[in-house]
Order: C-alpha cells, then sequence, then structure tokens
C-alpha cells in the first residue's frame, strides 16, 4: 500500500492510529514526487508475474495529492504494464474531496474505492471531524452519491467503535437499505495508549471497542446476514471466515497463519513491515536504495511475519478455533491468557465467541461450496431447521399446557 500524503488528512478523526506517524519525517512536504510514483509502480509491476497487479493507494488522505497526480500514475502503468496483464487501482478514502471530476476519472480508469463512513449521522460524527471540529456525514453520504452517480465500484469501511459498537443492526441496515452499499468491512477500533502513536502499552482509550461487544456486533450482523442477504451483501469478514471452513485458512491476513505481506510504502520511499506498525523497528528500507521485491522478502520481513505463527501462546494453539484465528493481528496481541502468558489478543473473548457461533452455518456454506452450488443456499436449509425446530417445540394435544396449569394442552391452549 503507497502513501503518497504519508499522514497528512483533512480530517481529524479522533481514533486514527496513524497521524502521529508524521513525526517520524520532522519538516517534510509529505507528497509523492513523480519520480518516486514511477519507481514504485515499475518496481511492483516488475517483481509481479501473476495475470492481476494491484496498485493500492491509501493514507492520510490520498486524494490530497490532487487529480493530475493519479492521472500521471495511470499513464505510468500503460509505460510498464506486461503482455497479457490487468491493474487494478484502489483507492482508500474519506471521500470529502470527491467531485464529479474525480469520479469520472475513477470510473473511466476502473478504480476500486474504499469509502470511510462508520454508520448513521451520530454514530458516524461522534469521532469522523475535519481539522476544524466539523462533523462530516454529509460530506460522506455526498461522496457515496456521486460514486453510484458515476458507476464506480465501491465498498464501505466502518470501523466498529465505543459509539456504534451496541448497534450492529441499525449499523448493517443502514448500509443495506439507505447507503444501498453491496460491499462491507469492519474494522474495530483497537486504539492502545501510546504517546508516540507506536504498538507499545496495555492500556486502550475509551474509544476503543470492547471485546466482547465486537463479538456480539459481528453475530447479530451475521445473524440477519446469513438468513436474508448472503449473495446479496458481501461482509469482508464473514466471506475471509468462510475460507477458514473451506481450506483451512482465511484470506484476511488478520486470520491468516502467518502475514507480512501488506506492506507499507511511505511518501518518500521507506517500506515498513505493515500499515499497523510504521515504526523505526519495523522499517525494511527504502526503494531507492534497494529493490521492492528484495525487501518484501527480506529476512526481516520474513521474520516478521512468521513470528505471528511462531509466538502464539498456549491457550491459542489449543484452542479449537484456531484455524479461523491463529490467534488475530499481532497488533492485538497485548493481553495475557488465563495462567499469565503474554501474547493474547484483546478482542480474543469475541472472536471465540463469534467463531463457535457461526460454525453451523459455515459448516454448510462450505459444504455447498465443495458441491459446486453457491453460498446462498444456507439460506432455505437454515429457514427448513429452523421451522421444523418451531414444529418440535409445539406441545402435543396430551402434553401439559406450557402455561403451567396442569391441564392438557388440546383443553387449556394457554387459556
Amino acid at each position: 500500500m503507497a502513501k503518497p500524503t504519508g499522514a497528512r488528512c483533512n480530517l481529524s478523526c479522533a481514533y486514527c492510529f496513524f497521524l502521529k506517524k508524521d513525526r517520524l519525517y520532522p519538516g517534510d512536504s509529505f507528497r509523492m514526487s513523480d519520480d518516486l510514483m514511477e519507481q514504485y509502480i515499475r518496481q511492483t509491476i516488475e517483481a509481479h508475474s501473476t495475470p492481476e497487479v494491484v496498485i493500492a493507494w491509501q493514507g492520510g488522505e490520498p486524494t490530497l495529492m490532487g487529480l493530475d497526480f493519479f492521472r500521471r500514475s495511470v499513464e505510468t502503468e500503460k509505460k510498464y504494464i506486461k503482455p497479457g496483464m490487468a491493474i487494478l487501482n484502489t483507492l482508500q478514502t474519506n471521500g470529502t474531496l470527491l467531485d464529479d471530476e474525480w469520479c469520472e476519472f475513477l470510473h473511466e480508469n476502473h478504480f476500486l474505492v474504499g469509502l470511510s463512513l462508520d454508520g448513521p449521522r451520530e454514530m458516524h460524527d461522534t469521532y469522523r471531524k475535519d481539522r476544524a471540529g466539523r462533523p462530516t456525514f454529509d460530506r460522506v453520504m455526498g461522496a457515496v452519491r456521486l460514486l453510484q452517480k458515476h458507476k464506480v465500484d465501491y465498498n464501505i469501511l466502518c470501523t466498529v467503535n465505543a459509539a456504534n459498537e451496541d448497534k450492529p443492526l441499525e449499523v448493517y441496515r443502514f448500509f443495506r437499505d439507505e447507503v444501498g452499499a453491496e460491499y462491507i468491512q469492519f474494522i474495530p477500533v483497537v486504539e492502545r495508549v501510546s504517546e508516540r502513536g507506536f504498538q507499545e502499552g496495555s492500556d486502550v482509550t475509551e474509544r476503543s471497542v470492547d471485546p466482547g461487544q465486537f463479538g456480539r456486533f459481528l453475530i447479530e450482523i451475521f445473524d440477519e446476514w446469513v438468513r436474508h442477504d448472503v449473495g446479496r451483501m458481501f461482509v469482508q469478514q464473514f466471506d475471509a471466515v468462510l475460507m477458514s471452513w473451506v481450506r483451512g485458512y482465511s484470506s484476511l491476513c488478520i486470520f491468516r497463519p502467518t502475514c507480512g505481506e501488506g506492506v507499507v510504502l511511505e511518501h518518500n520511499g521507506d517500506v515498513y513491515s505493515c500499515d499497523h506498525f510504521v515504526e523505526p523497528d519495523f522499517l525494511l528500507g527504502n526503494i531507492i536504495n534497494k529493490p521492492l521485491i528484495e525487501l518484501v522478502g527480506s529476512d526481516a520481513q520474513r521474520l516478521f511475519g512468521q513470528g505471528k505463527r511462531a509466538l502464539l501462546t498456549r491457550q491459542c494453539r489449543e484452542c479449537l478455533v484456531l484455524f479461523a484465528c491463529y490467534g488475530d493481528c499481532p497488533k492485538h496481541r497485548f493481553t495475557s491468557t488465563s495462567d499469565g502468558e503474554p501474547g493474547l489478543s484483546y478482542l480474543c473473548p469475541g472472536l471465540k465467541m463469534f467463531f463457535e457461533h457461526v460454525n453451523r452455518p459455515m459448516q454448510i456454506m462450505a459444504a455447498l461450496l465443495r458441491q459446486g452450488k453457491l453460498a446462498e443456499g444456507v439460506m432455505p436449509l437454515l429457514a427448513q431447521e429452523e421451522r421444523q425446530s418451531h414444529r418440535r417445540e409445539k406441545p402435543g394435544r396430551n402434553d401439559p399446557c406450557p402455561c403451567g396449569s396442569g391441564v392438557k394442552y388440546k383443553r387449556c391452549h394457554g387459556r
């Protein structure tokens, strides 16, 4: 992921873990040069032998670079693309600077846009304000309508935090019924108290999601989704977790046995091990001095990625849902197990609750996929199971009435 503006942003979201990263580059302009942009694109394309290459623009807020920068980036891609290769451009944005011209460009060049939106107005505006302290909901919703108007492919990135954690169905139905989104990802806010903004300390801010509540948040949405919306709504966590039941490991890095494939390129060419570890200890080098492919394949990065499995706690290794979780993201591993071993995920109680709850529907969907059928076949199967269960629960004519009267059901019927 390339960050052309580094940590610079036109918003000042209260929970943003990246804003403090500008301290790593005091006095910097935080603007990626065209020369470095070309290096990034050329090296990324040259390093791939796959039919598709992803050029991912993140922030801070990447649209602060201006539209002409991205026009030049697309022309640069054409300069280096290999025969038979396709390039997918992605852009993660808060949406507040998008207009018709931006959206025309995004549509014409087949960008996939990730748009940050935390739910209905009150929930979104609690933490997502601009640098003047003003709410941003209306501007982001304006961006949604522009993206839809110009038929730009987009997904919603919603953080789960103290402001929306106890209203999962309200959040989900808002995205489904009012926004009209089809693709959603839910990112838990786990904000550690650290003056430097690094992954250190064991205390979290009051904005952070509660572990158990995060599990319940996912469960309530899953129960709605798996009964009504499979094949119509796509929730990143659910799709990624389903892969764990299908092939034994997830498609999402936080739930895979190892990680380390999501390196980050800063505006000046510095490469870090992960978006969540842009810290001096995890600086791999600079693409001006060493090719990107060597930095990604370095011993330091290999150790970083393998550490996810090597440092699992005993509690994790013995857990029945290990195959679905693999200890969660390393950035969350700052609590201790019941016997005092450090390295347990802060979110463990909620994640375990969620994985155990979805086991039965996941098994059904995995079986359907192995048979070459569609996962949405789970919906009529669950509906049938629930009808049968309801019939079994109804008392027989000669059973005692459940009202407690002591009279047979055929005579009382709850009267």
